[in-house]
């Protein structure tokens, strides 16, 4: 595959599309990842140029990138994240092979350490050379992604009567279709479309209160469906007027949906949140969701849940604890469960589980339902980490709550 340039990012037609599952997802050159969860939204990469390494994988380099939880994206040799430091968010590029920052812009926004450590929430997104990013306080902003100029602002509170969840903005702004997706929570404003190049409104819909989930468009009943988990609901809209199409009530304590929603077949959703409030996959039938079952073998905090192998994996369980588990997407039955590895997040790769602990810990298995088959486990970071590992041209990129990030080397030898 050819490497992307930050030029020219390619547009995912059907963000958060099950790759096993339908071929007619637009491709994107297996190096970039464009967006929270990659660049069709739901922790699969297609890269197959690494491997698992078969001693300690080695460290390319590390970068202190400041607080906060955000994930990175690549595109075009640039890596792309944003952390606080001082009393600012600063978002950063840097060159994915050493590290060096090649630019970075700042601005004031509060550190909110609400029972963890605060910083920035949100990972930045890429398309067509520009970047955009959310701070947790609502401020969106769109960079040329070469110079860092920044190009146009927003302020959801202020601007559109956003209402900021307890624990800030953390949904990754998703760019479909030429529409920038946000979820803002105002009244009459509660999901907006901007325009990616001018911030102008296209659209703007509903009155729920936000989540802190990022949007994903799914392919279901032949359709693209915007669905965004808000604070008590999921809703779905059509993308491309912001009508909405139907809601499906799912109450959680402090409101707290977090992990996006996750195609599991054709037709069917998955949604999971913490505070035992369990999972879900609802099927959707004649444009109206139907359930098709719900329990409490995987209650996903904050990281969502990847298909693999005709499987769901997941980490169960609030923050600090929970493990890793495997169900089966059409029943729920859960398969098997893994207490060796705490918290965390995870992608998947090449029939690969690729997963992070909740204290550092690197850790490769094979993505398979009949149980967890571990290949590889060292040490790589040593304080909490929540944020998503990143995969791109076989350099695995892992980021604590604190601000290190650090760049593993899994190409092959």
């Amino acid at each position: 595959m050819k490497s992307c340039s930050l030029l020219n990012f390619p547009l995912p037609r059907a963000l958060g599309c099950a790759v096993a599952l339908l071929a007619s997802c637009a491709t994107t050159p297996a190096a970039d990842w464009l967006h929270y969860r990659g660049p069709t939204q739901n922790g699969v990469s297609d890269e197959v140029d690494w491997a698992v390494p078969r001693d300690t994988a080695p460290t390319l380099w590390r970068a202190q990138v400041g607080i906060g939880t955000s994930s990175v994206t690549v595109s075009g040799g640039r890596l792309f994240t944003q952390g606080h430091e001082g009393d600012s968010e600063i978002i950063r590029c840097l060159d994915a092979s050493t590290g060096r920052e090649l630019w970075r812009h700042q601005h004031k926004v509060s550190l909110d350490p609400n029972l963890f450590e605060g910083g920035s929430r949100s990972t930045p997104t890429l398309f067509e050379g520009k970047v955009y990013t959310l701070s947790h306080e609502g401020h969106l902003l769109c960079f040329d992604g070469l110079q860092g100029r920044l190009i146009w602002q927003k302020h959801l509170p202020r601007e559109f009567g956003g209402r900021k969840p307890e624990w800030g903005y953390s949904g990754a702004p998703l760019v479909w279709d030429n529409r920038l997706l946000v979820d803002c929570g105002g009244e009459g404003s509660s999901t907006l479309a901007l325009h990616p190049k001018t911030g102008e409104i296209l659209w703007r819909s509903g009155s729920d209160k936000p989540g802190y989930a990022a949007p994903c468009v799914l392919p279901l009943e032949g359709r693209q469906i915007l669905l965004i988990f808000k604070a008590d609901h999921l809703v779905a809209y059509d993308p491309a007027t912001g009508a909405e199409q139907w809601r499906y009530p799912w109450k959680t304590s402090y409101d707290i949906n977090a992990a996006t929603p996750l195609l599991v077949g054709p037709n069917r959703v998955l949604i999971s949140s913490g505070y035992n409030a369990g999972a879900a996959v609802l099927e959707i039938q004649g444009g109206q969701p139907r359930l098709l079952w719900q329990n409490k073998a995987l209650r996903a905090h904050i990281n969502s849940p990847t298909l693999a192998q005709g499987a769901v994996f997941g980490i169960d369980g609030n923050t600090g604890g929970g493990n890793l588990v495997c169900l089966h997407p059409e029943t729920g039955v859960k398969r098997w469960e893994e207490k060796s590895v705490k918290g965390g997040a995870l992608i998947t790769a090449a029939g690969k589980l690729l997963i992070v602990s909740e204290k550092g810990d690197f850790v490769a298995a094979e993505a398979h339902p009949d149980g967890f088959r571990p290949l590889h486990r060292q040490i790589a970071l040593t304080r909490r980490t929540w944020a998503q590992p990143t995969l791109s041209e076989g350099r695995l990129y892992l980021r604590d709550n604190l601000g290190e990030l650090l760049c593993l080397d899994l190409r092959p030898k």
